[in-house]
C-alpha cells in the first residue's frame, strides 16, 4: 500500500535534527490537520509520544512521521517539505487536495 504522504530529504533531515535536539525520547513527529486559520483547516506537527491504534505510520530516509487517523484523508498525495528561507524557515506542505490557501499560507480548503 502506497504511504499517504512522501517526505523530502530536507524534511527528512530536519526531523532527524528536531529528534536529537529533544530532552526525551520521541516515536516520531505527528502530522495533523486542525479546524483554523482564515481558510478552514491549517497542519499541525509535534512530536509523537506515542502510537495509536489507528494512526498511519509513514516509516522513510530514516524518520518516521504519525499520522492522525483524522487527517488522513486530507493528507493522501502530500509531500512534506521544510523549506529555509532569508524571513522564515518551516514545514511545508505540497498538497493536491487544496483547492484554496490563505494569503499567508497557514491554512487551506479541500
Amino acid at each position: 500500500m502506497k504511504a499517504p504522504i512522501t517526505i523530502s530529504d530536507n524534511a527528512a533531515e530536519r526531523i532527524k535534527h528536531l529528534m536529537e535536539q529533544r530532552a526525551e525520547p520521541a516515536q516520531g513527529i505527528r502530522v495533523g490537520v486542525k479546524k483554523g486559520g482564515c481558510s478552514g483547516l491549517a497542519y499541525t506537527i509535534e512530536y509523537a509520544d506515542n502510537i495509536a491504534k489507528f494512526d498511519e505510520v509513514v516509516e522513510d530516509k530514516g524518520v518516521k512521521v504519525i499520522i492522525d487517523p483524522k487527517a488522513t484523508m486530507y493528507l493522501i498525495g502530500t509531500e512534506m517539505d521544510f523549506v529555509e528561507e532569508k524571513m522564515k524557515s518551516g514545514f511545508v506542505f505540497k498538497n493536491p487536495n487544496e483547492k484554496g490557501r490563505c494569503g499567508c499560507g497557514e491554512s487551506f480548503t479541500v
